[in-house]
Parts: C-alpha cells; sequence; structure tokens
C-alpha cells in the first residue's frame, strides 16, 4: 500500500516538471515554432513533425499537472526530449557550462523526470486518483 509521503513525491515531481515545461510550450505558442520547422526540415524530415513540440511541451504538462494520462505525459515529455537532443544537442553531449556543470543538464532533468514520471505514476493527488493504467 502506498504511503501519503509516495503520493506527495509523486506530485511535487509532476507539478515541478509539468510547470516548468509548461512555460517551454506557451513560449512556442506566442513567439511560434518557425526555428523548429527549420532544425526539423535541415534533417530532411517532414515540416509538419514540427508541431509534436506542442504535444511534448503544451499537452503533456497539462496532462502531468492534472494527473491525467500521467504516464503517457511522462511518455511524450521523453519523446520530445529524444528528439532535441538528436536534433540539437548531440554535439554538446560532452561539453562543460562555464559554472563546471553539464552544458545539457536541464535538458537531461526534462528526459530523466519524464521516465520518472512514466515509471511512478500519477499518485493518489490527482484527477485520475492513481486508478487508471495510464495514471
Amino acid at each position: 500500500m502506498q504511503s501519503t509521503r509516495d503520493d506527495l513525491g509523486k506530485l511535487i515531481l509532476r507539478l515541478t516538471l509539468g510547470i516548468l515545461l509548461l512555460f517551454h510550450g506557451v513560449n512556442k505558442v506566442i513567439n511560434g515554432i518557425g526555428f523548429i520547422e527549420g532544425m526539423i526540415t535541415s534533417h530532411g524530415l517532414p515540416s509538419f513533425l514540427s508541431y509534436g513540440v506542442y504535444l511534448g511541451e503544451l499537452l503533456a504538462p497539462v496532462l502531468l499537472i492534472l494527473g491525467v494520462l500521467t504516464r503517457l505525459g511522462g511518455l511524450l515529455v521523453v519523446g520530445n526530449m529524444v528528439v532535441a537532443f538528436s536534433l540539437v544537442h548531440l554535439s554538446q553531449l560532452g561539453d562543460l557550462a562555464k559554472t563546471g556543470g553539464w552544458s545539457l543538464e536541464l535538458q537531461a532533468f526534462y528526459l530523466f523526470m519524464g521516465v520518472c514520471v512514466m515509471l511512478f505514476g500519477a499518485g493518489r493527488y490527482s484527477v485520475s486518483g492513481g486508478r487508471g493504467a495510464w495514471d
């Protein structure tokens, strides 16, 4: 049986990831996704794939914040970050920032927190109450 602390931890994880990632999605709504479309087409991929950023940076955070289809939301975040790593950040994998940390700390944070949400699910403090298979 899950403890209240486990469910509180899941809530904090979901809200932190969802809220922080949602800022990126809102920025894309306000400023457009032309630069993402350019990156995608420069790799020989169809431009419509650039709209997938809305799934990973708008839909997924909303699912996480609400705790509805949470594991799917985590999967969308992971997919979004895998695409970001492969299209934008591959050349930076071994780079360090001026402060001494890894240059891709934020991207890694989003990626691995998405994995955690996929594994842990929503918990009781969610709209779904942690009852569904995709909670």
